[in-house]
């Protein structure tokens, strides 16, 4: 991939783009069989190199007169990157669009030095339909009202179907407040995977590939339907993706996450899907504790992995299966060797991060 910001040392955001793609593929499956020997691995999922990015989180920097959305290199230099190539054509254009809207309506980028200024980032997110959800993130209320006059402007020519205004007060590098203000009658933007209808909330956890993550939501599919489970717990669940995905309208779901908002939109994906047997909990996933275990458990932590607690009550349920998507092989790693009583039945990688060193790995766990 050809990358103007990284041939010029601006940013050095996607550390492995000068190698070929094959080999950073091959690079990632090299770490993850060295980090768990005893799988049988599927063939890895790749990625497009470029244009595979559904979410921009753009710091607003520069001056009411010269904004820029970018980011603050390793240099110190402020670096506009609207034309990142790892959005689509219609991002890129959005993005670009929005720069220019912040000098048009004179909203004043916060410089965290001076503790000055209102606007602090920019965050969009794309579905597959090429529409968007915008989101500012402000210092204070007192820029909400400023928005609004130059709402029109904004949202006019593009498909801007949510657009709301976060609130973060504190003076420091932190991307979001607790505060959300929508200036939109809808509130979350819709992605439908597999015949799964999604909703993407500004609050939401969401991964950024869309094409992958479509492959990742199928894979977990395929290999569940065959258990045949009757019940299956599906932990951080955020707004359902993996338990919508492998349940059927018989199957008895039992969602946990523990942000309200991502199980209100879980809550009203199942409906739409005409899942009865369903039921979402705004909980802490590792404080999990019943004494009927599922016939299948599924995780999907961040990088700190599911720990020891949790994996101490999953050896005491017993579920039959355990199907764990992991953002972090070392931690995957370690949570496998506490599970003592599982073995690994299918592994797969899927590459989430071109050009970086991270990536998805999905594995089917089964009691012996």
């Amino acid at each position: 991939m050809e990358c103007s910001y990284h041939a010029q040392g601006l940013c050095h955001s996607c550390p492995t783009i000068d190698m070929p793609y094959e080999e950073q593929l091959k690079a990632k499956e090299e770490q993850v069989k060295a980090l768990l020997p005893h799988a049988q691995w599927h063939e890895s999922t790749p990625s497009p190199i470029e244009a595979f990015r559904n979410k921009a989180k753009m710091a607003v920097l520069g001056y009411a007169h010269a904004p820029i959305l970018g980011i603050v290199n390793h240099a110190g230099i402020e670096v506009s990157l609207v034309n990142c190539p790892l959005y689509t054509p219609s991002m890129r254009a959005l993005l670009a669009h929005i720069e220019r809207w912040v000098k048009v309506s004179g909203i004043r980028p916060y410089r965290i030095e001076k503790r000055q200024g209102a606007l602090k980032y920019v965050i969009v997110t794309q579905n597959s339909e090429d529409s968007f959800m915008v989101r500012l993130v402000v210092a204070s209320r007192d820029a909400i009202e400023r928005i609004q006059s130059f709402q029109k402007a904004l949202i006019e020519g593009y498909p801007i179907e949510v657009l709301s205004v976060n609130i973060q007060p504190v003076h420091m590098a932190v991307l979001e407040g607790e505060e959300e203000h929508f200036l939109s009658d809808t509130q979350a933007l819709i992605e439908v995977m597999n015949e799964v209808p999604l909703y993407m909330a500004p609050q939401s956890f969401f991964q950024t590939n869309t094409q992958v993550t479509r492959a990742l939501y199928a894979t977990a599919r395929a290999w569940v339907e065959p258990l045949d489970a009757k019940s299956i717990w599906d932990l951080f669940c955020g707004v359902g993706g993996f338990g919508l995905s492998v349940s059927t309208p018989e199957t008895q779901l039992w969602g946990i996450e523990i942000a309200p908002h991502a199980i209100a939109h879980a809550q009203e994906s199942a409906r739409a899907l005409g899942i009865t047997q369903v039921r979402f909990e705004a909980l802490d996933a590792s404080l999990v504790a019943q004494n009927i275990a599922p016939d299948v458990v599924i995780v999907n932590p961040p990088r700190r992995g599911i720990g020891e607690a949790l994996c101490s009550t999953l050896e005491s349920l017993a579920p039959l299966h355990i199907l764990y998507s992991s953002c972090n092989a070392t931690t995957l790693a370690q949570d496998l060797a506490r599970l003592s009583h599982y073995r690994i039945d299918q592994a797969q990688l899927f590459d989430m991060f071109p050009h970086t060193y991270h990536y998805e790995v999905l594995v089917l766990l089964k009691r012996i």
